[in-house]
């Protein structure tokens, strides 16, 4: 099953509060807003890309606690961007000075900015062009560094402001750039279908 999405406008026009209420009135759902108020409905991963995804996050939290430089976040992490769409990367992490640049209250619900680097980890259900789509969409709101890890494909797209963005085929490991110094992520179980 691929994303569906709804366009809600011109009946409905949803506040942050709103979409935010009916997240936690369907946690069994993952949801998003489109910059143009649309809501999209996401379908459940399987057991092959849950797998993937926690030796991705476990990668960073583990680079993440031993830097210090920022904050992780998860796939269920809303992050509101500066074009009113509301989207949760698969991974995604932020310089720990615009972290704590944020109040209190703006750390509880949707996290008003777009991450510095992100990951999107393709699974069966993904149409690629729509993840290439929401990738661009962040570069478009202050993304620094994003990986698109297709797996089926066995390949990365890497994502970087101003310029074009680079595929790797069959990487073995990924380089954090001047973004996220010194961490490099082993694709070992990730990338590959058999592990």
């Amino acid at each position: 099953m691929t994303a569906i999405t709804l366009n809600l406008r011109p009946t409905l026009t949803l506040t942050d509060e709103q979409f935010e209420q009916i997240c936690r009135a369907n946690r069994d759902l993952k949801l998003e807003r489109t910059a143009q108020g649309e809501l999209v409905v996401m379908a459940l991963t399987g057991g092959d890309t849950g797998r993937r995804n926690l030796r991705l996050t476990g990668q960073l939290w583990l680079w993440n606690q031993q830097s210090g430089l920022g904050e992780g976040f998860d796939s269920s992490t809303g992050f509101r961007l500066p074009n009113g769409a509301i989207r949760s990367p698969d991974a995604a992490w932020v310089r720990l000075d615009r972290w704590q640049a944020l109040t209190p209250e703006q750390r509880k619900k949707f996290v008003p900015l777009c991450p510095d680097f992100l990951v999107e980890l393709r699974s069966l259900s993904d149409e690629l062009e729509d993840i290439q789509a929401k990738m661009q969409e962040y570069l478009a709101n202050g993304l620094l560094l994003g990986w698109l890890i297709d797996p089926q494909m066995q390949n990365v797209e890497v994502y970087r402001p101003n310029q074009a963005v680079e595929t790797l085929n069959q990487p073995t490991t990924l380089s954090g750039e001047s973004i996220l110094p010194g961490f490099v992520l082993d694709l070992t179980g990730i990338l590959s279908m058999d592990n």
